[in-house]
């Protein structure tokens, strides 16, 4: 599953404000850090604020806020106000669409995206913030390993 441009800069977004929910951010200190234009992340972000995620407040100060609560909040509640759940059907089919082999890799390739959506489903703004602060601090998890993204909680579909 590959996410748009506008799908991960909402995430970083939402994990920036989620962060320290009491301050208000200014969305070209968050388009700085992650190195987008501020036009481009406002239209992001008035998204969010549409949906609840973020409050915006201007003027001196201004800017945005966390709205929603981190421990509920799952990386797919975001995902799905900017992506649409199984893509766009393609415009062309591809040679071997058709075919068996073809058909079977479909079906692997619409499994793991299922899986995806699964997984973005039980993963909250907490544990992703968590998750950030181990990475900040360079913590190593059992076995003397950092930690990663999959050390997050897994669906109950996707364990063995």
């Amino acid at each position: 599953m590959k996410l748009q441009k506008n799908t991960r800069l909402a995430l970083y977004s939402v994990l920036e404000f989620a962060s320290d929910p009491t301050r208000h951010i200014a969305a070209g200190e968050i388009a700085q850090r992650y190195g987008v234009s501020s036009h481009h992340l406002a239209k992001v972000l008035s998204e969010l604020a549409r949906a609840g995620v973020v409050e915006s407040a201007r003027g001196v100060g201004g800017g945005y806020r966390f709205a929603a609560n981190a421990r509920r909040l799952t990386l797919m509640d975001v995902i799905q106000l900017f992506e649409e759940r199984g893509g766009a059907e393609p415009s062309r089919r591809e040679a071997g669409d058709e075919t068996p082999v073809g058909q079977a890799l479909a079906a692997v390739l619409a499994e793991i995206d299922e899986i995806a959506y699964a997984t973005f489903s039980t993963i909250t703004l907490a544990t992703m913030l968590r998750l950030i602060e181990r990475q900040r601090a360079g913590t190593p998890r059992a076995g003397g390993r950092r930690p990663a993204a999959s050390d997050a909680p897994r669906p109950a579909s996707a364990r063995g």
